[in-house]
């Protein structure tokens, strides 16, 4: 696999992982709206390879997830499931976003009408999305 090299946009921070699988996925949760102005796209990663240098600050977003920002111009850095500690890159630290193609778009029935993002790929509801990603409790009900 090819070995990434990232940077936000000031290049306080800088990002290296080797490439997952060669796809973009993009969220539209409220959340990730908030958080971009749009939508949050990241692109897969081998998680025992991804380091990161420079002034990350994190912030825990919801019981199950946080996420990183370069203190110093503010970009996204990752979205990190806190459960199995699992990064999600920011796809726009990559030059071309890692050459990347749309495969799976989480939270699309949120999409707000301004926008959509077309060709044929996976879409999963809201539903669907906390259903795979939501802490359960012990009953198996989703918390």
């Amino acid at each position: 696999m090819a070995e990434l090299e990232g940077r936000c946009m000031c290049g306080a921070v800088t990002v290296r992982a080797t490439a997952g699988a060669p796809i973009l996925r993009a969220c539209h949760c409220d959340m990730c709206r908030r958080w971009t102005s749009s939508m949050f796209m990241t692109v897969p990663t081998d998680p025992e390879t991804i380091k990161v240098e420079g002034p990350v600050r994190t912030y825990r977003s919801s019981e199950w997830a946080e996420r990183a920002f370069c203190e110093t111009c503010g970009s996204a850095i990752w979205y990190k499931t806190v459960d199995d500690q699992v990064r999600n890159l920011a796809a726009g630290l990559f030059d071309n976003a890692a050459g990347n193609t749309l495969k799976l778009e989480f939270y699309a029935d949120r999409i707000p009408t301004g926008y959509a993002l077309s060709g044929e790929h996976r879409r999963l509801s809201q539903a669907e999305c906390l259903e795979l990603f939501a802490p359960k409790d012990e009953a198996g009900d989703q918390s």
